[in-house]
């Protein structure tokens, strides 16, 4: 079935149009676990989202498409905690893995990472990013409600566990013992509501704050996985444009920062040490991975990653600080 019939399919079955009329639509761009078309219906544009069973990568992986579900249950409860740092949504086909959701005008929902990339780094989105992810955690630790609608282990673990840490332990066979127990500790560990890919591609700057999409890796476990997820990022670019290490690394300092003043559902410290040890394995697997970041190409640029990743490691930090200080000393700032 061409895009066409398939879309006029799925807009009838979720009741926003019939099969006849006219039907404009577009592909979008960036899909690497789902097909998104954004469709202009005559009470204006939506986005359909289907997840994909395999996703566009050079290697093999492969994930459930149930997790299209999980991502409308995210974005269902996250609304109930902060209503504007999620799209809106519209109707769910869970059949066939696709839900319609409100059309976000780039003119007016920037998207972080192009904001980034263009130098437009401020700290002061990072810490709006920190705090209303932490908003989020917080409002949904300890609740058996919500843990019970994201029974998700399975899938977190094939497309965020297995290929970020697990993956990286074959280029890194001596430490493959640490890299497997932050993903067991990871996958044990059941407190709050958790995103699973808060990164700069994922978070769209808007006229009201953050919005956060793509939520398809949706899970009840570790919170700290999100801080550290997107952290790791704010390393990464400091490879992209060098001359803007300084600005990113205010970014990584002002994202770990408030994300930290709004952890109320467990110790800090306890929640800043298992975060802080888990940044350099995640970093680690963004250049030996399933999924090496897109714009770190060149193998000096790879070795320092390494070289930091692989210290850090071996000698686990118990602070943020500890990590971007570490990334500091060598990129000689």
């Amino acid at each position: 079935m061409d895009d066409g019939a398939f879309l006029r399919a799925a807009l009838a079955r979720l009741g926003l149009q019939g099969d006849d009329g006219p039907l404009r639509f577009e592909k979008l761009a960036g899909g690497v676990s789902s097909d998104i078309w954004r469709v202009d219906l005559p009470s204006g544009p939506v986005c359909i989202k289907r997840a994909l069973p395999k996703l566009r990568v050079e290697t093999d992986w492969f994930a459930p498409v149930e997790r299209n579900a999980y991502e409308v249950g995210w974005f269902e409860t996250a609304a109930g905690v902060e209503p504007d740092a999620v799209p809106g949504l519209i109707g769910h086909d869970s059949q066939a893995g696709l839900f319609a959701m409100a059309f976000l005008d780039p003119d007016r929902y920037r998207q972080w990472k192009a904001e980034l990339q263009a130098g437009r780094a401020d700290p002061a989105v990072a810490a709006e990013v920190g705090s209303r992810i932490a908003r989020i955690h917080a409002a949904t630790a300890g609740k058996k409600a919500v843990a019970d609608r994201f029974p998700t282990g399975r899938i977190f673990h094939a497309i965020r566990l297995e290929p970020y840490l697990e993956a990286t332990a074959a280029r890194h066979p001596d430490l493959k013992d640490v890299l497997f127990g932050l993903s067991r500790r990871t996958a044990e560990t059941r407190l709050a509501l958790v995103h699973g890919d808060v990164s700069p591609k994922n978070i769209l700057i808007g006229p009201a704050g953050p919005v956060f999409i793509d939520a398809e890796c949706a899970w009840y476990g570790d919170p700290v996985f999100d801080i550290s997820f997107c952290l790791k990022h704010m390393l990464l670019k400091c490879l992209w444009n060098p001359e803007l290490s300084r600005t990113y690394l205010a970014c990584f300092d002002a994202l770990s920062a408030t994300w930290l003043a709004g952890v109320d559902w467990e110790p800090r410290d306890a929640a800043e040490a298992r975060a802080a040890t888990l940044v350099p394995g995640l970093f680690l697997g963004r250049v030996d991975g399933r999924s090496p970041v897109e714009y770190v190409t060149g193998e000096g640029d790879r070795n320092r990653v390494r070289r930091v990743a692989r210290a850090l490691l071996t000698t686990p930090p118990a602070r943020f600080s500890e990590v971007g200080d570490a990334w500091r000393r060598e990129l000689g700032l």
